[in-house]
Formats: structure tokens, C-alpha cells, sequence
């Protein structure tokens, strides 16, 4: 065969230069169960070894079986070859999908030489409930009140059972089980809602937990947020959907085409659980002499059992995977060591680790005698819990066990978990002189969301790797179906969270569903007048301005953009859109010639009280007006993008006369604004509410303020991002640098110093506020935006294009971070000797990048040995001061600049 045939035939794809198509998903998650939309939409990753890899072409098949694609047959839809480079959010065409169906896909991508890969694994997903009308189920309730609801039904399986679903609601929080089987791993489940507005439903596929003949199904309930109330205990508030309720439809679907449904209605039986007290805030006591043994197995007798009692479908419309975040999980244990004894009935444990726990224990010792288990997060000086920061001031909360034999026993609680470090173990006789109970073993359970980590970080300097594992352990404990605020007192979804650390807690975590179920949060809890809410769901109505705190609600807003330039998903701009307006509008209702008032201005600053709290050195209406501006500039960007041209130009008129009214408010003649704080120059800078004329001026007062302080930070919650993006914008992150690698003032490392282990409420880390609080933790968004240099193009949103752009700080020699995006893992590492840098850079197939190497004067940039300029996949761009820019194509690259 000659050289000039062999030229001329197809090219065929080699482990070189195919792509590989990786990590197929649907709606944002990996096989998931219960997709309630009709057009599901389908996304996934390329890999390649080349530079300049990336995808011209795209063919999806969607099957009712694996064995159909694996002979390429896609049934249900054949998407045929597509051209195109998007692998994003691709909605789903085919035929009509059914509910509760199992459905199979897999996808494949053509290179740049037209080279088709190797298709992806076989992925799946299944539907929820598509139509209302499907749902046949009745909610149930019990006949009486109690604190948990055991409800149970046998029911029959036929021969040649194929798959199972189960469609399930427990409200406030329920576990399920089959024949004695806990059916799946999901802790507090549903997730937290305005149940009046939403309910939540799960889909399970308990296929592997039935058999053929009898089986029974099993359902606890615990009250959650649904229901909460003192009796006694710890509760931030008291209040009430209703009585605890059910809400079961199980598909089953046979080989011979067949189907059958088990549903809730008052054929169930129901009965008080053993746990006789729960509540979210409150605790949980369990009493095992009262748990009727094998009450959710076949062979129970429940006819002395109470009949159910059939409800009203209650206002909150029942929704699927689409609206909901990542289950809470157990995700690891701690043990735990003894740190102080006051006496045999009582001592003192310490896990280590401050974060959200549910402790495993076994017990032995006399029937009835009772294990207390009481949180805290930090000791006195006596060595005792102080639940001072737990909110322990307005009463008790703990987990409570009784024994129901004289043999060992363990227990796992359902209905609570609490941030803490330390326990308080009480062993209590079952008789006023009997021998007490002894805790043979325990373990801190970890529970959160399980959202997928998508950040490494670390660098020369250890102390910056611990600010890092200090925030990272307040947000995962903070993770659970909201964006809480702590894990132990309050529980709440307080929006301020959700944009000003959004962005780092996206770098950290791949929790867009959480913001994207979030946004269903806000829209169910925005009141008549288009006023959302400081918490979301808002379970407790607060008084004045801590309902209605212009820093908080402006979260409908800027959540959606913040998740649109992360993920390149335009959905929930369309979708909330008018929320968006309503909010907007009732932020011009209550402006007074421009100017906002109802706010918390800069909450948890430093100022010259004894201890931060209400905002002392920032004015509310300096930060409630910059994000009433801020909200109309976004709406401006977002009316453009979905091509509503009126509202884009009515709210870009909108935002030029805030930012006018701004200006006239609390520009000073020195070029700086308001209070001259820390916080307001900042959010002059980095809104753009700064006048061209003052930038240099106002950033000057900035690095001034924060060096006269001793490299100290007085911004608080709401300033402090912007104080770090606006030294990082200005060019001097050696001012950030400078202010978080100390330990003498409060910050970080002070934190550290005295003891902390996950990021608290404030900055002295006091005894009177949280010690699990990731409100202040918007450094970790400096880390990997600024410090390694990571960061999204605005120009083309969820990192098709990236913008890697490090910054040389301080002492440290080095820096390196990985970010997990929707395209792939984006890698920069710089390092540093001498005056000689290395920039290692390594983006997703797929993906360009503009990268911005810091030189000095006199220095060339080579990149794997050439020229940078003339390198394979690189061109060089014009510079920008003490910057060689160069746009390169996907693959690795190494800068070097000597």
C-alpha cells in the first residue's frame, strides 16, 4: 500500500488524539432518581492527551434498555450526528418519556479531524411524576399526636417482579424501609421547604428490597423544620405545617408487562414510634423499650395497630429531583477521646473536629438505664461544655438513648444532628440506685450534603492551608438541603450567604443544585409586595429589618447570575425572571430619592464595641443602596441575555440613577465614600459606584486603612468580599496576602491560635457567637480566583472560556489549586525562585483559556521550551503592566519566565 493511500483513508481515532467522553450527567447529577421535567437535559465532559482538542460534533442515544444501546440502538431517541461544541445542559428531544421510567443513554464527540471517540459508559436516569393527575396516593396522618409516627402496609408481589419505584413524601422527615431493609442512604430526608408552597418527594428504587410473596413497607416520621416547638428544650422558634403526614406511591413493573401500585390511604396502620421527643432544634430522645420489634417486617401482627387517616392534599406542590439538593449522607466518623471526668455518671469527649455530627453509640448495661448525649463547641475553663455559642442560654438540646435490655445495644438517631466538638456524656440509672449504663463505644457520625468536593488547594504557606481547612469544614457543615448559617442554634437559609460566598463555595463543592433549589426557596417565600425574605425557606416571620434587609434579599437576584456564569445555565434566569422583577420593584417602592434604607449594613464588622454584631462602622443604607443598584445593573444583563431589550434599557437607567443617588448620598470630597470604612470603599470600587475620578483615590484610603490598622480587617459579612476583590482588582493582593498571614488580630489565623477548627461567627472567635459559621469564609474565593489565578470569562459563562491570572504574594513560593468545573478539572501551579517563575496550566478538552503571566521587567516567557509566542496551541496577546498575556487552546502548558 502506498504512502498516498494510506493519506487518503478515514482517519481512524487513536488514544492520542480521539477524545474520551467522561462523567455523563443529567440535570446536574450522576444517574439520578425522580427527574420531573419532560425534557431532561443531558451534559457531559471531553478528555483528550492534544493540545487544541475539542468537540465539533455530538450524538446522543437514549434507550429503554443498556442492551439496546450496546447494539446502537437508541429508541426512545437518536439524536444523530449534531455539530456543535457544546456538551452542556442539552435538552433531551425524543419520544415522549414516561413516569417512574428507567432510562439509559450514552453519548460520543468528533475531534477537530472529524475522528468520532469511543461512546461514554452507559448512563441512566429516572423519571418522577410528570402529570399530576398520575398521583394516586392519599396523604395519611395518625388518628392522634405523638412526637414520631411509626405507618406500615403489607402488600404482594407477583412472579417475575422487573423493577420497583417508590414515589415517597414523609413530612417532616421520614425513613423508609422494606421487609426490615432501610431503603437507600439518605439522612433528614425530605429536604427543608415552604411546605405550603413545596413538598419535596424522593424516588427510590427498591427493586433489590422486595420478593417474591408478602412484604411490607415501613415508615418513621420526626417533625424537622415542618414542626418545631420548646416543651423545654432549645428551639430558635416555634411553628407548624400540620400534623405529620405520608405520601407513598410504589410502581411495580413486571416482566410480563404488567404493573401494580402501592399506595398510602387508610389501609396503612399506623402506631407511636420510640422516639419520644424530636426536634430540629431540640434534640432527640429515644426510648428502645417502646420500638415494637420487627414492626416494619412481613410476619408483624398489626392488628391491634390504629387505622390511618386520610388528609386533604396539602397547598404544597409536590416536586421531584429538579428542585431538590444533594441527599445528606453519613460522609465519614470521628472517634472521639475523654478530655475531663466530673464523676462516673457524667464526663466530658472531644471529637476533635468542630462540624455537623449524629453520634453512633453502643450501650450496655440495665434495661431502662439512659445515655444523655450533650453538644457544645467549645469547653470552660473547667473543662465543661459552654453551649454559649450553641444557643444553650435558652435551654437544653441533646440526644437521649434507653436501653430496653440488659445486653448491649446500638443506636443511630433519625430526626437531629448538631454542630459541635465536644459531648457531654450523663449515664442515668433506670432506678434513682441503680447501676448505671456504660457507653462502650462512640462514634461522630458526619453528615451533610452530598454534593461532590471540586477544589484542591495548597501552597508553601501552612498557615494559608489551614484558613483553607478551617472554612472548608464550616461549609460543609453547612451544607444540608439550604445553605444554613450554623448547624446548631439556628439552621436557617440566610441569603446573604448565598451570593457573597457563593462563588467560593462553588470553587470548594459542586453544589449547584443546592442554588438551584435554593431559588425555589426564595420564589416560594416572597411575599405579596415582591419583598424576599433574609431567610429562605422563611419558617419564622423576624421583626423589621431582619426580614427584610435589601444585603439579603437581592440574593433572587444575583444567585441566578452567579450560577449562570458557573454553569452556563440560562434556566433559572427564565424561570424566575418575574420573581426577579417583583423583588426589584419592591426595592423602587421603598427607595427614597434613590436611596435604600432597610438594611443590616456591614453585619459582623469590627468597630469599637466589645463585640461585633449589629454594624458599627457602616451605615445600612451605604450597602442596602450598592445592592439595590447591584440588582438593577444584573437585571439589566439578564434582560439582555433573554433578549428583552425594554427591561434591559429601563433597568440600565434604573442602575445609572442609583448609582447617581449613591454618589450625591456618600461621596466624599476626597474621592472616598460614606464612613470611609473599610467596606464602603470597597463596594464603591468593586460595583462600580466609585466616579472614574476617585478610583485611585478611594483604593489609596483602602491599603491605607487596612495597613494603619496593622494589616487588620474591620469589614464584616457583607464587606468583606469586596474589600478582598477590591485590593485583588487594584493590584494588591500583597495587602490581602499581608492581612491574613498573621495570627495577632482578629482573623483567620487568630481564630486558629485560639483554639478553632471551623471558620467562626466572628472575627475574635468570642464565646457569645457561633463557632461553626461560614459567613466571613469569602477568602477561599481570593484562594483559587486570585492567589492561584482560576476564574470563569464572562465572555463565554460556565468556563468555556477561562481566565487563569495568578498572583505573586508576599514570601510564599508557591501555589496550586485544582477546580473541578462543568467542563473538567481546571490545574494551575505557580511556583517561584529567585526572581524565575514557573506557570504549570492545565484546562479541560474543549475550553480556551487567556492567561495572564506576571513578569518583570527584562524577562522573556518561554512555555515547554519555546518561545511562549511560538509555541504549539499558545499566541501572544497585547501585555498588560508587570503581565505577558497569551491566549492559549486546551491542553498542558508550562510558562517559564526568567
Amino acid at each position: 500500500m502506498t504512502l498516498a493511500l494510506l493519506l487518503a483513508l478515514p482517519m481512524v481515532g487513536t488514544d492520542a488524539s480521539a477524545l474520551k467522553v467522561v462523567g455523563p450527567t443529567c440535570e446536574f447529577a450522576t444517574d439520578p432518581l425522580g427527574v420531573d421535567t419532560r425534557q431532561p437535559r443531558l451534559s457531559w465532559q471531553v478528555e483528550s492527551n492534544e493540545r487544541g482538542a475539542r468537540q465539533t460534533a455530538w450524538q446522543v442515544l437514549v434507550a429503554t434498555s443498556p442492551n439496546l444501546l450496546t447494539d446502537g440502538v437508541g429508541d426512545l431517541w437518536d439524536s444523530g450526528k449534531q455539530q456543535g461544541s457544546e456538551t452542556l445542559l442539552i435538552g433531551y428531544e425524543g419520544k415522549p418519556l414516561q413516569s417512574s421510567q428507567q432510562v439509559f443513554w450514552k453519548v460520543r464527540s468528533w475531534n477537530v479531524e472529524g475522528e468520532a471517540s469511543k461512546w461514554s459508559p452507559v448512563a441512566t436516569f429516572t423519571m418522577g411524576i410528570l402529570d399530576e393527575a398520575e398521583w394516586r396516593a392519599e396523604w395519611i396522618v395518625a388518628p392522634w399526636q405523638t412526637e414520631s409516627v411509626l405507618m406500615r402496609k403489607s402488600f404482594p408481589v407477583k412472579a417475575g417482579l422487573k423493577r420497583a419505584v417508590a414515589h415517597v413524601c414523609g413530612l417532616g422527615q421520614f425513613e423508609m424501609s422494606l421487609n426490615g431493609r432501610k431503603s437507600g442512604k439518605h439522612l433528614l430526608a425530605p429536604g427543608w421547604t415552604k411546605y405550603n408552597r413545596t413538598c419535596l418527594y424522593e424516588t427510590h428504587d427498591v427493586t433489590s428490597l422486595l420478593e417474591e410473596g408478602e412484604n411490607a413497607v415501613g415508615l418513621v416520621l420526626g417533625d424537622g423544620m415542618y414542626h418545631t416547638e420548646r416543651r423545654n428544650r432549645f428551639s430558635k422558634f416555634q411553628g407548624t405545617f400540620g400534623p405529620q403526614r405520608a405520601y407513598v406511591q410504589i410502581e411495580l413493573e413486571y416482566e410480563d408487562g404488567t404493573k401494580q401500585q402501592v399506595i398510602t390511604d387508610d389501609s396503612w396502620r399506623v402506631a407511636p414510634g420510640a422516639v419520644t421527643y424530636n426536634d430540629i432544634f431540640g434534640g432527640e430522645d429515644y426510648d428502645a423499650r417502646r420500638e415494637p420489634q420487627g414492626w416494619d417486617q412481613v410476619d408483624f401482627d398489626d392488628s391491634s395497630w390504629a387505622q390511618s387517616v386520610p388528609l386533604v392534599r396539602p397547598k404544597g406542590k409536590l416536586r421531584g429531583h429538579t428542585y431538590s439538593a444533594p441527599s445528606i449522607e453519613a460522609i465519614e466518623s470521628r472517634d472521639a477521646t475523654e478530655v475531663t471526668r466530673e464523676s462516673d455518671a457524667r464526663y466530658m469527649l472531644d471529637f476533635g473536629q468542630n462540624t455537623s455530627y449524629m453520634p453512633r453509640i453502643t450501650v450496655s448495661g440495665p434495661k431502662g438505664s439512659t445515655v444523655r448525649l450533650t453538644h457544645a463547641e467549645v469547653l470552660d475553663e473547667q473543662g465543661n461544655i459552654d453551649r454559649g455559642t450553641c444557643g444553650g442560654n435558652r435551654g437544653p438540646a441533646y440526644w437521649q438513648y434507653t436501653k430496653a435490655t440488659d445486653g448491649p445495644e446500638e443506636w443511630f438517631p433519625k430526626f437531629f444532628y448538631a454542630g459541635c466538638r465536644f459531648l457531654q456524656v450523663d449515664l442515668l440509672p433506670a432506678e434513682s440506685d441503680g447501676a448505671l449504663p456504660k457507653l462502650d463505644h462512640i462514634e461522630g457520625v458526619v453528615v451533610h450534603s452530598t454534593a461532590p468536593p471540586a477544589g484542591e488547594f495548597a501552597t508553601s504557606n501552612e498557615l494559608l492551608n489551614e484558613i483553607r481547612t478551617l472554612v472548608r469544614w464550616a461549609q460543609r457543615s453547612n451544607m444540608v438541603s439550604v445553605l444554613t448559617d450554623c448547624p446548631h442554634r439556628e439552621k436557617l437559609g440566610w441569603l446573604e450567604q448565598y451570593h457573597l460566598n457563593g462563588p467560593g463555595v462553588r470553587y470548594e463543592f459542586d453544589a449547584h443544585r443546592i442554588f438551584i433549589k435554593g431559588m425555589q426557596d426564595m420564589a416560594d417565600s416572597q411575599l405579596d409586595n415582591g419583598l424576599v425574605p433574609n431567610i429562605a425557606p422563611e419558617y419564622v416571620e423576624f421583626p423589621g429589618t431582619f426580614r427584610a434587609a435589601a444585603e439579603w434579599g437581592c440574593a433572587v437576584v444575583l444567585t441566578p447570575w452567579q450560577h449562570y456564569q458557573a454553569t452556563g445555565d440560562r434556566k433559572l434566569l427564565a424561570e424566575y425572571y418575574k420573581v426577579m422583577q417583583r423583588y426589584l420593584e419592591y426595592l423602587e417602592s421603598i427607595a427614597e430619592d434613590g436611596i435604600v434604607s432597610e438594611g443590616l449594613g456591614d453585619w459582623y464588622d469590627l468597630g469599637p464595641a466589645d463585640r461585633p454584631g449589629h454594624a458599627q462602622l457602616t451605615p445600612p443604607p451605604v450597602t442596602a443602596t450598592a445592592f439595590y443598584f447591584r440588582s438593577a445593573e444584573v437585571m439589566n444583563q439578564i434582560a439582555e441575555l433573554l433578549g428583552k431589550s425594554e427591561d434591559a434599557e429601563r433597568y440600565r437607567e434604573l442602575a445609572d440613577s442609583i448609582r447617581d443617588a449613591w454618589q450625591r448620598e456618600f461621596r466624599n470630597d476626597d474621592g472616598t465614600y460614606a464612613t470611609g470604612s473599610q467596606c464602603s470603599n470597597a463596594i464603591a470600587l468593586v460595583m462600580g459606584l466609585a466616579a472614574e475620578e476617585d478610583r485611585d483615590a478611594a483604593l489609596a484610603a483602602l491599603v491605607e486603612d487596612v495597613e494603619s490598622r496593622g494589616n487588620a480587617m474591620t469589614a464584616g459579612d457583607v464587606g468583606f468580599r469586596y474589600l478582598l476583590q477590591a485590593l485583588a482588582q487594584g493590584g494588591r493582593s500583597d495587602v490581602i496576602y499581608a492581612m491574613i498571614n498573621q495570627s495577632d488580630r482578629p482573623g483567620y489565623g487568630y481564630q486558629l491560635a485560639h483554639g478553632a477548627t471551623s471558620l467562626t461567627e466572628a472575627w475574635d472567635a468570642n464565646h457569645h457567637a457561633s463557632h461553626n459559621h461560614f459567613m466571613l469564609g469569602h477568602i477561599t474565593e481570593w484562594f483559587y480566583k486570585d492567589l492561584v489565578g482560576i476564574a470563569p470569562d464572562p465572555s463565554d459563562p460556565g468556563y468555556k472560556k477561562i481566565v487563569i491570572r495568578p498572583n505573586l504574594v508576599g514570601d510564599l513560593k508557591w501555589a496550586d489549586a485544582t477546580h473541578h468545573s462543568v467542563r473538567g478539572p481546571i490545574h494551575v501551579k505557580w511556583e517561584r525562585s529567585g526572581k524565575d517563575l514557573t506557570l504549570s496550566v492545565s484546562i479541560p478538552a474543549n475550553t480556551t483559556a487567556t492567561v495572564f503571566v506576571p513578569v518583570e521587567e527584562g524577562q522573556q516567557v518561554s512555555e515547554s521550551g519555546h518561545p511562549a509566542a511560538q509555541s504549539p496551541g499558545v499566541k501572544q496577546l497585547a501585555g498588560k503592566p508587570g503581565r505577558e498575556v497569551f491566549a492559549i487552546e486546551s491542553g498542558e502548558y508550562e510558562f517559564v519566565v526568567r
